[in-house]
């Protein structure tokens, strides 16, 4: 517009010095509410064309919603978490409910977890056609309304079902969570990212019990399930507002769908085994069948994803030391982790007579000190990227085990406290910076498949945690001539059986940090 020339409004001529006060204060109004809006606003004052918002403007960085997207993502995570682990508690409940053997309502706790872990890989895979963003979405989703049909159900069948539509909204939120988070944060915050992710899991997966026993207690075994729905609405709201990135996706979906078949057989049958293992504390033909089909299925599925052209899992990535050796850092830490998580509340009952309430709080040490130290170790990361936190981190875990299974002896409570604070700091060192490493070795094309094995790893050692504690604690008992319940077993027993397994736990963290201060 020329500087001299007057613009008319409603029908009135608006003299040149006017029309500067008028494009000053429009221009002022557009900054106020927000600088893409500013655009357009100045853009009008100034009867100049209005500009285009795509991908090229500033205005529109990956990064700009990185902390409502951060918040998205972790609240759906703890919340996947804690359905994960919060059935534990209301097991019995629901078996008085339904009136039905424990060996049946079990699965409400197998289906979910075999669902889930079987599924990360393939949702991994989907969300490179689907998009990251709008596969997420549909996860919590998925997550909220099978959590109201799991409330309502009316029988066990029903219920079984409705865990398994549940643990595949899980799947797709733990598979890609990684992967969006990697994408929407600036990369020196990443690690510090990743902290609070790792911080979530471990807060989830311990107070999943705490939460359940106060709800079970207050209103029912059903409202487990009713506390999702709130939560998942204000997340489906967020989500819709907020989580839109720029992304590429493939053309078509080039799912392996032998590939997927193959693995799926693979965890199903492992955890079947690794269920059987523990509850009998012996090998039985459930264990030896689900074991054999277990290997077989392994078997094929690597034979068949050498030679697929488009494989579920591209076996290539694991030639790359930098991402093999933070991956099965990740599977052990987390089973070293969970043989403590399965095995300590039995010592605390059995042995220092704690009610579980006690026992949860005493539990709650470490995830609270983890949430000081991760998103610190993280940020540590972001300005000196080293694998040396996550070896220190591993080497102050393994000295927290080994005064967990010296104090398991003698039954001082100041000490295991410490150990608990240590193994706190200890795994909330390693943690971002190792799930770091393993987002940092793949190129960006490669993100989704970064994200699902790191929560691969991470299932599976949380399932080989538990049984593998459960294995140990049984067999020992069993040996040493005791055979009924652990909780009644004689104290200085539970108290030798579980200071073995806490030094086997320390360890697979010496192994960590091997794995850890190797050079890729």
């Amino acid at each position: 517009m020329h500087p001299n020339r007057s613009f008319a409004h409603n029908n009135k001529i608006i003299p040149p010095h006017k029309q500067r006060r008028f494009r000053i204060v429009a221009a002022g109004i557009g900054q106020l509410l927000n600088p893409p809006l500013s655009k357009i606003v100045s853009a009008c004052a100034m009867n100049e064309k209005i500009p285009a918002v795509g991908v090229n403007d500033s205005n529109l960085s990956p990064f700009r919603h990185r902390y409502a997207v951060l918040f998205i993502v972790l609240a759906s995570v703890l919340m996947a978490v804690i359905d994960g682990t919060v059935v534990n508690i209301a097991l019995p409940s629901m078996t008085r409910f339904f009136v039905v053997d424990l060996s049946d309502s079990q699965w409400t706790i197998t289906a979910y977890l075999i669902t889930m872990t079987s599924l990360l890989l393939v949702f991994g895979k989907v969300s490179e056609y689907v998009g990251r963003a709008r596969l997420f979405f549909i996860g919590i989703i998925i997550f909220t309304v099978s959590s109201l049909a799991c409330g309502l159900a009316t029988d066990l069948p029903e219920l079984i079902l409705f865990r398994v539509i549940q643990g595949a909204g899980a799947a797709m939120l733990f598979s890609i969570s990684s992967a969006l988070i990697f994408a929407t944060t600036p990369t020196t915050e990443r690690g510090r990212a990743m902290g609070y992710l790792g911080a979530t899991v471990a807060i989830g997966s311990i107070t999943g019990p705490i939460v359940g026993g106060f709800i079970v207690d207050s209103l029912g075994w059903q409202y487990i399930f009713f506390i999702n729905i709130p939560i998942g609405i204000m997340l489906i709201a967020a989500a819709f507002a907020y989580l839109r990135i720029d992304e590429k996706r493939t053309s078509t979906l080039s799912l392996d769908w032998y590939g997927s078949i193959a693995m799926i057989t693979m965890f199903v049958t492992l955890i079947i085994a690794l269920g059987s293992l523990a509850d009998t504390g012996g090998i039985t033909p459930t264990a030896i069948i689900s074991g054999v089909l277990c290997l077989l299925a392994l078997a094929l599925f690597i034979l068949y994803e050498r030679h697929c052209p488009f494989p579920l899992l591209d076996l290539g990535v694991f030639s790359n030391r930098a991402f093999l050796f933070p991956v099965i850092a990740v599977l052990l830490a987390f089973v070293a982790n969970f043989m403590m998580a399965v095995t300590g509340p039995f010592y605390f009952e059995g042995v220092l007579g704690y009610r579980p309430s006690q026992v949860g709080l005493v539990f709650l040490v470490s995830p609270v000190v983890m949430v000081i130290v991760a998103p610190i170790a993280g940020s540590l990361y972001d300005h000196h990227p080293t694998r040396n936190y996550a070896a220190l981190g591993m080497g102050i875990a393994s000295i927290a085990f080994i005064l967990l299974s010296y104090y398991a002896l003698t039954g001082f409570v100041p000490g295991i406290i410490v150990a608990f604070v240590l193994f706190g700091i200890g795994f909330g060192l390693f943690q971002s910076p190792n799930n770091t490493a393993i987002m940092s070795a793949l190129p960006k094309e490669q993100l989704s498949t970064a994200s699902s094995v790191i929560a691969t790893s991470r299932n599976l050692g949380m399932s080989l945690g538990v049984s593998l504690g459960s294995i140990l604690l049984s067999f020992q008992l069993m040996t040493a001539g005791y055979g009924g319940d652990v909780i009644t077993a004689d104290p200085t027993q539970i108290a030798v059986a579980i200071s073995r397994i806490m030094a086997v736990s320390a360890i697979l963290c010496m192994f960590v940090v091997l794995l850890s201060t190797r050079k890729p």
